[in-house]
């Protein structure tokens, strides 16, 4: 297997000479007794992890005290063995290479016991096949999630990158800094969705989430001015054949309803449009993953590789709460919690705007009110883990109708913003074309 003894000596011996900073440093890098090839460098790194947690004096005699009282003394090669570690090495000068090269070598070694016990499993397969596959994966990606991220940086970075973005958005005057939602008033108070922000839409049933959050997707990839940006679409409700019918429809202004009855005139302006409409998509950067029963795993998993072959600029999950949980023991507001955190992080690890759609309790329809953060439906965490909340309802002034669907009117609610303000707004739905539009009286 994949080890290097020099480097876990030197690395112990860094630690014996500097302990505070070189054990926070090893921290930092997640490295553990496990990352350990030798089974007495490992013994001796948890005696030096439980001084440092401790606060206890780093130094040969103390560990050797604390090897004898723990009868592990004997195990690792007596005080001549400590001896040789801690003189193995003059300065703590490289000692961030020596954590690098443990935690390197630490990793191949569970990457090879990961893909031996996968192909071992692959032998011994005995049936079901998607959820065989999914074990592997999440043993994979298990692996691969220890490797440390950037730490902490100098403030002079994140500085730089500040006015970087203000110095656009002064050269802009007043034009979006993230990717345009289409809607005028919308893009006034958010400057469009920005990078790595987890923006929430949430709305009861039929009150046109997957209409506004597809016009969205239209209004990145097909935009009036500017370049695109590549979106992603995660569709765990409608089949992506549903998803394109709906969008070609929308962007063509043909009547879904008459399309199906074979109603439309005679003179084939319809189908112009909707061929027009067709070359259109063809052609945008859009990509959509109708998979359903996917956990927030996977759908990382396949965010990462879309992203790798085709950088991204925009990812919309439809929607949180059919996301499959990780472990269906755990209570169900744990398991959205987990989603929803694995979604903003995904925000951030891939540095894009992701628009999650999300259902709301029946609480506004009960109390005929306009919804609210706490109405978000399932956990709390949402509105926690969220940048931007975004909340589709009929206004109040709008008729009773029999079936609460949405109407002509309709009102989008910004209840959460983190970097802006928040209000109300009006938008106009074409219910022919299940289309939102900006709102003229």
């Amino acid at each position: 297997m994949p080890h290097s003894v020099e480097a876990e000596e030197y690395l112990l011996s860094c630690c014996l000479i500097d302990g505070a900073d070189v054990m926070a440093r090893c921290l930092e890098a997640r490295i553990s007794p496990e990352s350990f090839f030798v089974p007495a460098h490992g013994i001796v790194f948890e005696r030096l992890l439980d001084l440092y947690n401790r606060q206890a004096p780093i130094d040969v005699a103390v560990l050797g005290e604390e090897l004898k009282t723990a009868r592990q003394l004997d195990a690792i090669g007596g005080y001549a063995f400590l001896t040789r570690v801690s003189g193995s090495i003059p300065t703590t000068a490289q000692a961030g290479y020596f954590i690098e090269r443990v935690r390197e070598q630490h990793l191949l070694r569970e990457i090879i016991r990961s893909a031996t016990g996968a192909v071992e499993d692959c032998f011994n397969f005995t049936g079901g096949i998607d959820e065989f596959v999914d074990q592997v994966e999440a043993r994979i990606f298990a692996v691969t999630q220890s490797r440390v991220s950037e730490g902490a940086r100098p403030m002079r970075e994140p500085t730089k990158e500040a006015m970087n973005v203000i110095h656009k958005m002064m050269m802009k005057k007043g034009e979006m800094t993230g990717v345009p939602s289409g809607f005028t008033d919308l893009d006034h108070l958010t400057f469009g969705f920005q990078r790595q922000e987890m923006i929430v839409l949430a709305a009861r049933p039929s009150m046109g989430k997957t209409s506004f959050a597809l016009n969205i997707a239209e209004a990145a990839t097909i935009p009036r001015r500017g370049q695109p940006f590549p979106t992603l679409i995660f569709s765990l409700e409608m089949s992506g054949s549903q998803l394109a019918l709906r969008m070609l429809c929308s962007r063509a202004r043909v009547n879904m309803v008459k399309l199906r009855n074979e109603v439309l005139s005679k003179t084939g302006d319809e189908q112009q449009k909707l061929v027009a409409a067709a070359d259109e998509f063809s052609k945008a950067p859009l990509f959509i993953d109708d998979s359903s029963n996917m956990s927030i795993m996977q759908l990382r998993a396949k965010a990462r590789r879309v992203h790798a072959r085709n950088k991204l600029g925009l990812i919309i999950v439809d929607y949180l709460q059919l996301l499959s949980p990780t472990d269906s023991r755990v209570p169900r507001e744990q398991q959205v919690a987990e989603a929803s955190r694995g979604l903003k992080a995904l925000a951030k690890e891939l540095d894009v705007p992701v628009v999650v759609l999300s259902q709301l309790n029946r609480s506004s329809e009960k109390e005929n009110r306009a919804p609210k953060l706490a109405d978000l439906r399932e956990s709390g965490s949402i509105e926690q883990d969220a940048d931007v909340v975004l909340m589709l309802a009929r206004p109040k002034d709008t008729p009773d109708e029999k079936f609460q669907v949405a109407a002509e009117s309709m009102e989008l609610i910004v209840a959460k913003q983190r970097n802006g303000p928040v209000g109300e707004q009006r938008l106009t739905f074409l219910r022919d074309f299940t289309r939102f539009e900006n709102y003229t009286q």
